[in-house]
């Protein structure tokens, strides 16, 4: 997985993808889900096991999350709810938003 994370004013944002989505634009009815290279990847992102996700995900005050593999560990570790996934032209999507 390729996790970046950023210091906003709002919070640290965090954006997690499995690689073979960079660059892919998913698109489903009036949904489109565009994964570029400058949110998800670039020099900020790095390879990333479950775990450093896991805890990146837990300090996170918005994160972005794309693919299977991605969402799976956030639906693991308890952080995101199956049932509010998004599925777009077969991707998995998912946002979190800790209000803290």
């Amino acid at each position: 997985m390729l996790l970046r994370e950023r210091e906003t004013p709002e919070g640290l944002l965090v954006s997690v993808c499995d690689p073979d989505c960079i660059g892919e634009t998913y698109s489903e009815g009036d949904v489109s889900l565009d994964v570029t290279e400058d949110f998800y990847g670039g020099d900020e992102a790095e390879p990333a096991d479950s775990e450093t996700v896991v805890d990146s995900l837990t300090r996170a005050t918005v994160a972005n999350i794309v693919g299977e593999r991605a969402v799976g560990v956030a639906i693991d570790a308890g952080l995101v709810d199956e049932e509010t996934v998004l599925e777009v032209d077969g991707t998995l999507h998912a946002q979190l938003l800790w209000l803290r």
